[in-house]
C-alpha cells in the first residue's frame, strides 16, 4: 500500500465542524447561529417525524430559528421531492437547512440547500463542479450510520422518470456542520442497521481501492474498516449500545471523508442502478455487490485489499498477497451475510433478465472512472453482475 511520495500530488478537503456526543443535538441551535442563520427549515422523514420524538426535540431546541419542517423525503429520494422542498422553504423565508435523517435526507437537504442560494431546478446543477459559491447553510444529524453524507460532496438523487440516479458532486455542497449523537441512532431497526453499516465499509473500501487513494484516504478507510469489523455487529445485536452506536457514527464519517477525497468505484455504480432500475436500498446493494467487485479488482489492488484483509481480522502473514486480497472479499462477505443480509441480486430482487441492461446503465455511472481495476467495457460489469445473482465467487472477468 506504499505510496511513492516524491510522485504524489493530492488535495484532501474536509471542511465540516463536527461535533461528536451523547446528546449533542442539544448543539444544533448554537451551531446554526455560529453560521449566521436565523431561518432554518428542518428536512426530514415523515417516519422519523410522526413514529419518533427525535425531531420534535430538535424543532422545540432550534425555537423560532426553525420556521418549519419538511418531512416528505422518501427512503430514496427523487427530484421532485428536493424541487418541492425548495418552494416549501423559500416560501417560509429560509436561510439554511437542518437534516435529520439518514443519507436521503441528508442529499435531499443538500439539494434544497443549492436551490435555497442559486434558484432554479435541482436538474440544473447535476453533474460535477457546477456551482461557484457556497449553498446555503446545513447543519445534519445523521441518524444512521451509512452513507457518510453529513461530510462528503456528493448528493445522489433518483431521476424517476429515467430510472436513473443523478449525482451531484461540488465541494460547495459538504455540509457546514455535522452532529454525530449516538442516541439518534438508537432506534434504528438491525436489518437497516446492518445494511448501513455495510454501506459505510463499501466507502472505506473503494477508497483504499481508488485510482486516487492516497495517504490520508488510507489512514481514514482503514480505521473505518476496523471499527466496522469490531462494533457493527455489536450494534445490529444490540440497537440500544450507545458504545456501538457512537463508534459506528464515527466509522461512517471516517469512510465518508474518505471517499469523499478518494472517489467511488463499481460497487457504487452498481448500487446506483440497481437502486434505480428495482428499489434496492443502497446499502444493501453494496453489501451484495461489493465481495464480487473485490474479487473483480483483485488483480490490480491486491496489496490494498490484503490490507483490508487485515483491518478486518484476517491473518494474513502465510498468504500470497493476491491470496490476502481475495482473503479480503471472503471477509467481507462472512460480515454481511452474519448480519442476517442477502449475498446475491437474485436474493434482492434483481431480475437475470435485466442484468445486460444494468451493465450499460452502471458503466455510464461517474463513479466507475476511479475503480481501482479500469471499467473500459460493458462485459466486465456484465460478469461482475452475473457472478453476484448467481452467487459465484470465481472472478471471470479479464
Amino acid at each position: 500500500m506504499a505510496h511513492d511520495a516524491e510522485d504524489l500530488s493530492f488535495l484532501f478537503f474536509a471542511p465540516t465542524r463536527i461535533v461528536y456526543g451523547v446528546n449533542s443535538a442539544a448543539d444544533v441551535a448554537v451551531e446554526l447561529r455560529n453560521l449566521g442563520c436565523d431561518k432554518a427549515v428542518i428536512v426530514t422523514d415523515q417516519s422519523l417525524y410522526d413514529n419518533t420524538d427525535l425531531v420534535k426535540k430538535i424543532e422545540k431546541t432550534l425555537g423560532t430559528m426553525c420556521v418549519g419542517v419538511y418531512s416528505d423525503v422518501p427512503s430514496d429520494s427523487g427530484l421532485h421531492v428536493v424541487n418541492r422542498g425548495y418552494a416549501f422553504a423559500r416560501d417560509l423565508g429560509a436561510t439554511g437547512v437542518v437534516s435529520v435523517g439518514g443519507g436521503s435526507v441528508i442529499d435531499t437537504a443538500k439539494g434544497i440547500a443549492i436551490l435555497l442560494k442559486e434558484g432554479g431546478q435541482l436538474e440544473d446543477y447535476q453533474g460535477f463542479r457546477t456551482l461557484t459559491r457556497k449553498v446555503a447553510a446545513h447543519v445534519c444529524l445523521p441518524t444512521t450510520a451509512g452513507t457518510g453524507s453529513e461530510v462528503t460532496h456528493i448528493a445522489v438523487i433518483k431521476d424517476s422518470d429515467k430510472r436513473q440516479k443523478l449525482v451531484l458532486g461540488d465541494h460547495h455542497i459538504i455540509p457546514d456542520v455535522a452532529i454525530l449523537d449516538p442516541v439518534l441512532t438508537a432506534g434504528l431497526p438491525p436489518g437497516l442497521t446492518a445494511a448501513t453499516g455495510m454501506d459505510a465499509l463499501s466507502h472505506a473500501v473503494e477508497a483504499i481501492t481508488s485510482s486516487q487513494r492516497e495517504p490520508i484516504t488510507d489512514a481514514l478507510g482503514l480505521h473505518a474498516i476496523r471499527l466496522i469489523g469490531e462494533w457493527l455487529p455489536l450494534a445490529v445485536k444490540n440497537g440500544g449500545d450507545l458504545s456501538a452506536r457512537g463508534h459506528m457514527l464515527v466509522a461512517a464519517t471516517l469512510a465518508g471523508a474518505a471517499f469523499s477525497n478518494a472517489q467511488a468505484g463499481l460497487a457504487h455504480a452498481i448500487a446506483h442502478t440497481v437502486g434505480a432500475r428495482h428499489g434496492v436500498h443502497h446499502g444493501l446493494a453494496k453489501a451484495v455487490a461489493m465481495p464480487y467487485v473485490m474479487r473483480f479488482n483483485n488483480s490490480h489492488v491486491a496489496a490494498e485489499q490484503a490490507a483490508i484483509a487485515e483491518a478486518l481480522g484476517v491473518d494474513t502473514r502465510d498468504m500470497e498477497v493476491e491470496q490476502a486480497g481475495l482473503a479480503a472479499a471472503d471477509a467481507v462477505a462472512r460480515l454481511s451475510t452474519g448480519l442476517g443480509l442477502p449475498a446475491t441480486l437474485k436474493d434482492v430482487g434483481v431480475p437475470g433478465n435485466d442484468l445486460e441492461a444494468c451493465a450499460q446503465v452502471a458503466l455510464s455511472d461517474g463513479a466507475i472512472t476511479y475503480n481501482g481495476k479500469p471499467v473500459f467495457d460493458a462485459s466486465q460489469v456484465l460478469s461482475v453482475l452475473s457472478n453476484a445473482w448467481t452467487g459465484d465467487s470465481t472472478p471471470r472477468s479479464r
